[in-house]
């Protein structure tokens, strides 16, 4: 019965593509095509990340689908300029932080830099993997590089900080 199955490989729309295998039964009898047909599944999207946000102190905003949390982190930008980054101060779990003010800095050879928080919460999480070895940032800043996950409580100016694009035509005009 196996071998009057064709298998293909569909791609996900996922952030990073994904291959699954699923069975058509394109030369399968008519009663077998009804329940081996391949089908379009839908996944909640809510565990991703929607689209990310930027600051003009170069730092990002990835805030989730349901506006109840975020992970924010320095851009590649930011990490280019200073370096080889030696210190990453943040606060602990559980700790607040209001948007627009400062809530830990990034120390390099060349230099230190405030983050400012582009949300108001409280953190939920610390990645310690880049507190333990700051230089590690610089291989993935907008990505593994995150600094803290927080809870929020206002998100009211997250719409109006720049996507992707304004973010990197404010960097080469800023240069």
């Amino acid at each position: 019965m196996a071998s009057l199955f064709v298998k293909h490989t569909i791609a996900s729309s996922s952030r990073a593509l994904a291959s699954r295998t699923v069975l058509s039964a394109k030369f399968a009898a008519p009663a077998i095509r009804s329940w081996a047909a391949p089908q379009r599944l839908c996944f909640s999207q809510t565990a991703y990340l929607a689209e990310k946000r930027y600051t003009e102190t170069h730092e990002w905003v990835d805030l989730s689908a349901d506006k109840k949390t975020c992970k924010i982190g320095i851009t590649v930008h930011a990490t280019e300029a200073l370096g080889d980054v030696v210190y990453v101060e943040v606060p602990e779990v559980g700790d607040g932080m209001e948007a627009g003010e400062a809530f830990g800095s990034v120390e390099s050879v060349k230099s230190a830099s405030d983050i400012v928080s582009p949300v108001s919460g409280t953190i939920t999480a610390v990645n310690e993997p880049i507190i333990g070895t700051p230089a590690d940032i610089a291989n993935d800043p907008e990505g593994d590089g995150w600094l803290v996950e927080v809870e929020t409580t206002d998100v009211s100016g997250v719409e109006s900080l720049m996507d992707a694009e304004a973010y990197a035509e404010f960097v080469a005009t800023h240069e």
